[in-house]
């Protein structure tokens, strides 16, 4: 906060296809890096706005570019290639200079005009990490909404919080919170579950989605489940913990198969059939041992990325132009 009692916060939004949408999305926020009040008489202003080029299909660097000649508080940071959005968003925290983080998409779903309302929320209860709860269904067919759901109910009983479980991309940080995690966050860690690790104050502040801008989502069903499946991984060791006891009651599983089979061939003149237990039995453990084998190398590839020193993303001073049309 400055000498004055301002609030200063800066925007990041990672940006992968933005050609068409950032033009608006940038002139909403436009007004607001004047002095504004929130709705509780606080004063902030939008210091910065952060595009992070993620190297996507279009021609969003061009985008960029002519935003950033036309506006002095946008900031282009520029990718090597593409990293995927976490990265690119850890990438605009690291570069950010408020004391609030705002992270927003750049679909124009998310409401600029709501960052008062959540800097409110924060304040009120010191928090240091907001994220925007919908009160509305998202823009996408029932499906998807349906599988969101149940990916983040999973996540939040891996991560043992509840609370954090309800995150979105729409987020409101304390700005040295935001600017640690980027200078120490590894590769291949997902960016909640890194704020998880270093934040005790979180929040959840009710807003209303809009409607996508002219761009259909930039996540296919495929894409979605790769960040689940991160997600799952870097939430700790508890998948291992559920293999163990999966492993655990398989054990038992087959002691009480046995005990069964035994009683019904001594005492119940029952003829057990060996070929069909023996394929049940094999077919089940079989499983068991290659799920187990599949979670654990997972985890390798995990650790590995992070011994090896991957780099979670590199910022180059120019443009990566995406590849010419055929």
């Amino acid at each position: 906060m400055t000498s004055h009692g301002q609030h200063r916060v800066s925007i990041v939004i990672p940006v992968y296809a933005g050609e068409r949408t950032l033009p608006t999305l940038v002139g909403e926020i436009e007004p607001l890096t004047h002095q504004q009040t929130t709705p509780n008489g606080i004063s902030f202003v939008i210091c910065e706005v952060l595009l992070v080029h993620d190297c996507g299909p279009d021609r969003s660097d061009s985008t960029i570019g002519a935003l950033s000649a036309q506006y002095s508080f946008v900031q282009p940071v520029w990718l090597s290639r593409n990293y995927g959005q976490h990265a690119a968003t850890l990438a605009g925290m690291a570069s950010a200079t408020g004391n609030w983080v705002v992270t927003i998409d750049e679909d124009g779903q998310q409401n600029p005009a709501d960052i008062g309302t959540m800097l409110d929320y924060a304040l009120d209860s010191s928090l240091q990490l907001v994220y925007a709860h919908p009160i509305n269904p998202p823009p996408h067919g029932w499906l998807r909404n349906f599988l969101s759901g149940t990916a983040k109910a999973i996540s939040s009983r891996m991560m043992g919080n509840r609370t954090i479980g309800r995150f979105n991309s729409y987020r409101l940080v304390d700005g040295e919170i935001a600017r640690t995690l980027a200078a120490y966050c590894s590769n291949g860690v997902y960016l909640d579950v890194g704020l998880f690790w270093i934040t005790g104050r979180i929040g959840h502040c009710p807003v209303s989605l809009r409607n996508e801008l002219d761009r259909p989502s930039g996540y296919s069903y495929i894409k979605l489940f790769g960040h689940f499946w991160n997600l799952i991984l870097t939430t700790g060791t508890r998948p291992l913990r559920l293999i163990t006891v999966m492993g655990f009651f398989s054990m038992i599983l087959a002691i009480v198969i046995a005990i069964y089979a035994l009683y019904g061939k001594y005492y119940g003149q029952v003829p057990v059939q060996g070929w069909t237990s023996l394929l049940i039995v094999v077919a089940f453990f079989s499983g068991s041992i290659l799920t187990a084998l599949g979670v654990i190398a997972e985890y390798l590839a995990v650790t590995m990325g992070i011994v090896m020193g991957k780099p979670l993303y590199v910022v180059t001073s120019k443009p990566t132009r995406p590849p010419l049309r055929q």
